[in-house]
């Protein structure tokens, strides 16, 4: 294979490098119970400067399991650019989520300073537009004081709640 060449694995999924695992992540990446994505790196890799904390990430992880327990919802949480339709960029992430169907996102763009809640369809009539303001204004003031994980935290307990089942 030469150097930046597109291959496709199996399961169809294009990766340039041509390094993926069976679930089509890149080499040393796995969807963690919570449904975060994690990966390793590779010997003589560095992150650069870690975006959070070991402690923030336990956190976030314990909220989307709580959350997804709670609720018997997927959540999953982006960070990331979500193009110039946000809604739509959101959509997209959520269906490279586990389950989509079964699925929440929330998605923060921070540098337009978006946050989109999207369901899957199979909860949609739950995790509705109602429960997606709740969330998003758990969140605000948190991010308002650049503290992200905390506002993730007070979305992902806020809308859990909103649409446990009894």
């Amino acid at each position: 294979m030469a150097s930046g060449e597109v291959v496709k694995n199996s399961s169809g999924v294009v990766d340039n490098l041509g390094i993926l695992n069976d679930q089509g992540l890149p080499l040393g990446s796995v969807v963690s119970p919570s449904g975060r994505i994690t990966t390793a790196l590779m010997p003589g890799q560095n992150f650069d400067t870690p975006p959070f904390a070991r402690d923030e990430l336990i956190l976030l992880d314990d909220a989307l399991r709580e959350a997804s327990e709670l609720a018997e919802v997927r959540f999953s949480v982006y960070l990331g650019e979500l193009g110039a339709d946000p809604v739509a960029g959101a959509r997209e992430v959520l269906l490279a989520a586990p389950e989509p169907k079964h699925g929440a996102l929330i998605a923060v763009s921070p540098n337009s300073h978006d946050v989109v809640v999207v369901s899957g369809a199979q909860v949609a009539g739950r995790v509705n537009d109602r429960v997606a303001e709740l969330g998003v204004a758990a969140a605000l003031s948190a991010f308002k004081q650049n503290k992200l994980i905390d506002g993730l935290v007070s979305a992902l307990r806020v809308m859990a709640t909103a649409v446990a089942r009894p």
